[in-house]
């Protein structure tokens, strides 16, 4: 789709997402080919900022590309903080930074690199990097896993470093981004789905015949008034593709969704393969999703928890959200009869291009729903967030509103294909080697999980 705020992994009490799946190659020499030295220069216990100064070496034979470096400093508490480089040798616009939460009210700061490399015998030399949170409250940093007091360089192997996927120094503390490659099947798995989108068009008899619905009734999410249109649906190179338009008003607006018919999919893990753009540049507020989608009705249990999935290109953002029965007493302004509701709502976000094809990976386990992009955890949420009712498998593309509008603009998501494997916990890496045994056995359809 194009659309110049990025991906965004959305849960409101509208649908329920899902995504998807990584495979990061493991170069044999990466392990013990690097170290890494830390300083501080703000030693307190207590900081307005933590400011850790690093310098990683190249201790290996061949020289070591940047971007594929990720350095961990690791941290106690689930408060936002905001990451900022003041200055480095090899330039603070090649440095990225990221927080990336664990379990056990921990997480992490994960800092990359957009480019450069380390030479054999070489170092990066100074990286002066600091981090403080959002509301610039003082902190406490005497407790976390990576703190040191030591105002002078050292080696440090509380903060670890990862060359190509794989941990080439230090010792982690806590979860880690991917489970194991390869965890057992649970015995009390009941099926899976996986559909190449190998169709001819939206008229395809074969989407209604595997338990596929292209939308054209009206009504929300999205504009009132705009149309969705089944024609607007197509599956080009065995892609599905969503093209919705605005010409800035709603009689001009089309929104595209193809949803499962079946509410059979609740525990599992789910995954996708999508496509973002940047560009053209918008000529509306989007929201792209893959979500799981339950609404509240007299014939839902009587909580109805879903989480969505939306995706633009410059944003990432995972949320799960509920929608939960109060009384029996309808709030003010609501017509007597209609059941009350209160949305229950979370997110976590991160601001950055995602145009490209990304593997989308949801984890919907043990209470906790755990977001992976590229097969990195991304969000981990639960609680009241966590679905307990079955839904729907849907991907749409709608406007939020139409501000801004000029001409006549397209957004187009593409979806290379979508799998589930109901209760089961599945590694990303898994994912896709099993994504790849499908298509290499010519399996374009499959679907075992029971209908309710």
């Amino acid at each position: 789709m194009s659309r110049n705020f990025g991906a965004r992994l959305v849960s409101l009490a509208l649908p329920a997402v899902l995504i998807a799946v990584t495979l990061i190659a493991s170069p044999a020499a990466a392990a013990q080919a690097v170290r890494l030295q830390y300083r501080t220069s703000a030693p307190g216990a207590t900081t307005a900022q933590a400011e850790p100064w690093l310098r990683l070496f190249n201790t290996g034979t061949t020289t070591i590309p940047l971007s594929q470096v990720k350095i961990r400093y690791y941290l106690t508490g689930t408060e936002t903080y905001r990451f900022a480089c003041s200055w480095a040798v090899v330039g603070c616009s090649t440095i990225t930074g990221r927080f990336a939460p664990q379990e056990g009210g921990k997480q992490y700061l994960e800092v990359g690199f957009t480019s450069g490399s380390l030479s054999p015998g070489q170092n990066t030399s100074d990286m002066q990097l600091r981090f403080y949170r959002a509301d610039w409250q003082s902190f406490q940093q005497s407790d976390d896993y990576s703190y040191g007091p030591n105002t002078s360089y050292a080696d440090w192997d509380k903060v670890t470093v990862h060359v190509d996927g794989q941990l080439a120094w230090g010792t982690p503390t806590g979860t880690e981004p991917d489970p194991d490659p390869d965890p057992d099947p649970d015995p009390g798995a009941t099926g899976e789905l996986f559909d190449d989108f190998t169709y001819t068009s939206s008229t395809d008899a074969r989407l209604a015949q595997r338990g596929w619905t292209v939308r054209s009734a009206s009504g929300g999410p999205g504009v009132p008034g705009a149309t969705w249109s089944p024609s607007a649906v197509s599956f080009p190179g065995g892609l599905l593709t969503l093209d919705s338009s605005t010409n800035g008003t709603a009689g001009g607006t089309v929104q595209t969704e193809l949803s499962t018919a079946q509410r059979k999919f609740r525990e599992g893990t789910y995954a996708a393969r999508v496509r973002f753009s940047d560009a053209p540049p918008p000529a509306a507020p989007t929201v792209s999703t893959w979500c799981r989608r339950s609404s509240p009705s007299p014939r839902c249990a009587t909580t109805s928890t879903p989480t969505t999935a939306s995706w633009t290109s410059s944003t990432c953002r995972t949320a799960a959200g509920a929608s939960r029965r109060t009384s029996s007493t309808p709030p003010a302004g609501r017509p007597t009869g209609t059941t009350p509701w209160l949305a229950v709502n979370t997110h976590t976000e991160e601001r950055t291009s995602f145009a490209g094809w990304h593997d989308l990976v949801i984890q919907v386990s043990g209470g906790r729903i755990k977001y992976y992009v590229d097969g990195r955890l991304f969000a981990d949420h639960g609680g009241d967030h966590y679905p307990e009712t079955p839904m729907w498998i849907m991907f749409n593309q709608w406007f939020i509103d139409l501000q801004g509008a000029s001409g006549t603009r397209t957004y187009r998501q593409q979806v290379d294909y979508v799998y589930f494997s109901a209760n089961e916990v599945v590694a990303p890496a898994t994912v896709t080697s099993r994504v790849a045994a499908l298509r290499t056995a010519g399996t374009a359809f499959k679907d075992t999980v029971p209908n309710p």
